[in-house]
């Protein structure tokens, strides 16, 4: 017989939503063998998740642990909503190898719980050589003490460098669809990209100058397998067939749905501790200027150290009643992880942004991304900013700033949410040269300390 196999189960971008781990694990249980590998592709952890939140991430390496998983890259929600610490420990206690290969410590080495490649001798003798590499969001990294690689050639060249070495060639990649298909296209040798981070569903996989590409959107609602076949005559690939399996089409491993159980009330237990406690009611509204998202936004002003701030009203999920007030009420109504940033840009861009943020497009934008895990992003709400509108609420009328006239030409020092500053939500911040991110604190972080200040 000269053709051997190899099974690779596959998932990417669950961001702490379990309801579909406990059938993806029980799945995999049921249809691996010795020639099979169990890959992660990063993003399992996602603080907006009482059990990550809880645990610092230990309760997703408990679950990857118990799923027997083989191999995981980092995604950035590993990488950059953790504090350097959080992350030089959060796989203390892996039992899987994390492969990561453009994450370094700021003098250039390989952090010590990563790899940049493995080769993998299967026991049907193949050896597979597995690559990570994740999305190099290069200033974060750089603010939270590491250092990261954007350029793909010296991916390029440890693909070189694997492929002498090994039967199959496997990228485990957090870097997105577009650069996955960069990559086929300038680099050979590469059998198969597991992807991820895009989010994209590709039910059979996409092929591109001899390389498969597979993802398989996010949350676990599908999860992947690869079935490779490789001739030991011609020493080379013959054959490669991806397909997506639906999780709720599986049968659920009743251990591992036990575990999750317990992980839930350990975390429940560790966030039920006092953060104050409040004398009335504070409601919450998405489209209007509340106390309570007033107080958040003098709150954000005052941690940057800026007179002037703006955060959308969608950002708190809802109100607090009077009485005692928790971390796991914090988590509740402010699960983002997304972290305070000063932004510097002129008057122009600053208009151009507020502008924006009244249309309706933007109020009852269901934002899906740039870690928001709300419902709607709402109004715009302001510290040291007035703003005039039409009777409709929808027009920019006037616009000062701390009581004077907005002035096109000045630049201004704007206190605001990191969300703004990825992709096109808000082109003119999102242009804006100068960001600052305080970084590893949330937001809700200054809410418990605001909240901490006011009634402990």
């Amino acid at each position: 017989m000269t053709t051997k196999t190899l099974t690779l189960f596959h998932v990417n971008d669950l961001h702490s939503y379990f309801d579909n781990w406990p059938h993806i694990v029980g799945h995999v249980n049921q249809n691996r063998d010795q020639n099979t590998l169990f890959i992660d592709l990063g993003d399992h952890a996602d603080r907006s998740h009482l059990i990550t939140e809880a645990t610092e991430g230990k309760g997703n390496i408990e679950l990857l642990n118990e799923a027997k998983v083989d191999y995981a890259t980092i995604g950035n929600n590993e990488g950059v909503t953790f504090s350097k610490k959080q992350l030089e420990h959060l796989y203390d206690d892996a039992t899987f190898q994390v492969l990561v290969g453009n994450l370094f410590e700021q003098d250039g080495s390989t952090p010590t719980w990563a790899k940049p490649y493995v080769i993998h001798t299967m026991e049907n003798g193949l050896k597979v050589g597995l690559i990570g590499w994740t999305a190099p969001f290069s200033r974060l990294y750089s603010q939270l003490g590491w250092r990261s690689e954007s350029d793909l050639e010296p991916l390029y060249e440890l693909i070189k460098l694997v492929r002498e070495k090994v039967d199959i060639l496997v990228l485990m990649s957090h870097l997105g669809l577009f650069r996955d298909e960069e990559i086929a296209e300038n680099v050979e040798g590469i059998d198969v990209i597991l992807g991820s981070h895009t989010h994209d569903l590709l039910k059979q996989g996409k092929r591109m100058y001899g390389t498969l590409i597979t993802q398989s959107g996010k949350h676990g609602h599908y999860f992947g397998k690869v079935l490779i076949e490789y001739d030991t005559k011609k020493k080379q690939v013959v054959s490669s067939v991806s397909e997506l399996i639906e999780a709720s089409s599986t049968i659920a491993s009743k251990q591992t749905s036990a575990l999750i159980e317990r992980l839930n009330k350990q975390s429940f237990h560790t966030l039920d501790e006092t953060v104050a406690t409040l004398p009335t009611d504070f409601p919450v509204s998405w489209q209007e200027n509340t106390e309570m998202v007033q107080m958040l936004c003098d709150a954000l002003a005052q941690w940057c150290n800026e007179d002037i701030a703006m955060l959308n009203a969608g950002i708190l999920l809802e109100s607090l009643p009077a009485g005692k007030v928790t971390k796991g009420d914090i988590h509740r109504i402010c699960p983002h992880p997304i972290n305070p940033c000063v932004v510097e840009m002129t008057g122009k861009q600053l208009r151009q942004a507020i502008e924006r943020s009244f249309t309706k497009e933007i109020r009852f934008l269901q934002l899906k991304g740039f870690g928001f895990r709300g419902k709607l992003i709402g109004r715009m709400i302001f510290t040291g900013i007035e703003v005039s509108l039409d009777a409709n609420e929808e027009n920019v009328l006037s616009i000062k700033i701390l009581n004077e006239p907005l002035q096109e030409t000045k630049m201004y020092r704007v206190a605001t949410l990191d969300m703004y500053t990825f992709g096109h939500l808000y082109p003119s911040i999102y242009e804006a040269p100068n960001k600052k991110y305080f970084m590893p604190e949330f937001l809700r972080d200054i809410l418990a300390w605001k909240l901490g200040q006011e009634w402990a």
